[in-house]
């Protein structure tokens, strides 16, 4: 942004005093100046010059008037900051001015100090405010969902479905999938964008210390309790709270959560007295709620509570299509926040990256590009650059055609032998893989009924591949594995 003083003022009167009077001020405290002499070739000048900064508009000119002119310029995208000035001002007049968004209005006649103060107060004012949409730009593409895989679409459809809406939202995935950006999202869309939007990791903090960073304490609670203190949920009111890894939640802290829910009752840790509040909770696991259930380790009645909008967030192996627009865009982000020089992945460094199973997932990756942007020397990132585990990722293996008599032998070892690799590579997890692959999960278990691959399952939604036994006698590999839920 140019300073201050380099500014572009353009002088927007009929009377050639007046704005010659003008462009000596301004000329004399170092600005540049441009003239318009009626309102229309004003909104020209404009058109054509997009770096003017300021406008000093009169109302009473020949054909259109200062209002009317000014109501043209505010429409326009990046418009300039307008002070109007009048000889013949009335407060009615002066209202209507700053209601259509001029940032000041001065009667005439015009002294030179309070022009000159005008125009810095205002110029300082345009500068803030750049700033601030620039702020709200990175912030905003910080936390962007970026992806054109059907998968990714679906999710933007339940996004916008469901912001709207006041209902409690449970987003399950894995670690890193952005169950974060999720909620921030739903948020974004939300009637409380206005409001807080409030994280808390529930993992990350101590348990002795969880209820009092919910709920608050009165000083004097407990040692250490020097002062009163507000929790998230009352930080949060009228906007939302996100519960973070929820599934590492104590009972006891779950069940005041739960008050909150049903009641929208807070009650700080050493207070007999009980506060309302308003406020909407998105919760995040990536643990299966089911069997945290099933062992007692996670309410049901919270869980029923939570689970009225769940969401689902995909793994990166399951959307590998959009691994070249994640690795373009960290690319360009670190690029720019870091002053780097621009460099591309090549073809094959894409390739080999598209089949690797990713699973510390986007924020694996992110990690791993900007891992390579700073220690690969090249503008260009190959496949030689990429660490060993990606390059080196197993690949399925290919039947040989003298182990099958027909061609309907030979499809069906390859369908084997993908199929096995599929689930080594998620973990013997059956619903993990069937998404992979693009099959109905009842159809996988059919294909492995008429392979005689068998794996028992166990409590809930978890897989634990006790035994594998194949036609060609193949033992199961000693490992166990859970549902990606």
């Amino acid at each position: 942004m140019k300073r201050l003083q380099e500014a572009k003022i353009l002088i927007v009167d009929d009377e050639k005093e007046i704005r010659d009077s003008l462009k000596m001020v301004l000329k004399y405290e170092g600005y540049q100046v441009v003239e318009a002499a009626d309102g229309e070739t004003a909104l020209s000048l404009i058109e054509e010059q997009i770096d003017i900064d300021l406008v000093l508009l009169d109302i009473l000119m020949p054909g259109r008037d200062g209002l009317e002119i000014l109501a043209e310029i505010k429409k326009r995208p990046y418009a300039p900051e307008v002070i109007v000035i009048s000889g013949h001002g009335t407060i009615e007049t002066a209202v209507q001015a700053i209601k259509l968004g001029a940032f000041e209005f001065l009667e005439k006649p015009l002294s030179r100090e309070r022009v000159v103060l005008s125009i810095r107060n205002t110029l300082s004012h345009k500068v803030l405010s750049r700033e601030c949409q620039d702020l709200r730009r990175k912030f905003e593409k910080r936390y962007e969902i970026i992806g054109h895989h059907a998968l990714m679409k679906q999710l933007w459809k339940e996004i916008l479905k469901t912001a709207p809406t006041n209902a409690t939202v449970l987003i399950y995935g894995e670690s890193g999938t952005g169950k974060e950006l999720i909620a921030r999202a739903i948020h974004s869309h939300s009637l409380r964008a206005g409001e807080p939007f409030v994280q808390v990791n529930c993992a990350a903090i101590p348990e002795e210390l969880i209820e009092s960073e919910l709920f608050g304490h009165e000083k004097g609670a407990f040692t250490g309790a020097t002062e009163r203190k507000s929790g998230k949920f009352e930080q949060a009111h009228r906007g939302t709270i996100f519960l973070d890894e929820i599934g590492d939640m104590s009972l006891k802290t779950q069940s005041k959560v739960l008050r909150v829910l049903e009641e929208g009752e807070v009650q700080r840790v050493g207070s007999a007295s009980v506060d309302k509040v308003d406020v909407r909770i998105i919760a995040a696991t990536n643990k299966d709620l089911k069997k945290e259930i099933s062992l007692g380790r996670f309410r049901d009645d919270l869980f029923f509570r939570l689970n009225v909008v769940p969401i689902y967030s995909p793994a990166l192996r399951e959307k590998a299509e959009d691994i070249p627009l994640l690795v373009d865009y960290f690319c360009r982000n670190f690029a720019e926040e870091n002053n780097f020089r621009p460099k591309r992945f090549s073809p094959e460094a894409l390739a080999e990256m598209m089949k690797y199973p990713w699973k510390g997932n986007v924020r694996e990756l992110k990690n791993t590009v900007e891992r390579l942007m700073i220690m690969t020397e090249s503008d260009i990132i190959t496949k030689a650059d990429l660490p060993e585990q990606i390059s080196q990722t197993a690949k399925t293996t290919v039947p040989d055609p003298g182990e099958a008599k027909t061609l309907k032998e030979y499809r069906e070892l390859a369908e084997k032998n993908f199929i096995l690799a599929r689930l080594k590579k998620n973990n013997w997890n059956i619903s993990q893989t069937a998404r992979e692959i693009g099959t109905p999960r009842s159809n996988l278990y059919k294909k492995l009924a008429q392979y005689g691959i068998k794996i028992t399952v166990g409590a809930g939604e978890a897989v634990a591949p006790l035994s594998l036994t194949e036609k060609s006698g193949e033992e199961s590999p000693n490992s166990t594995g859970q549902d990606g839920r």
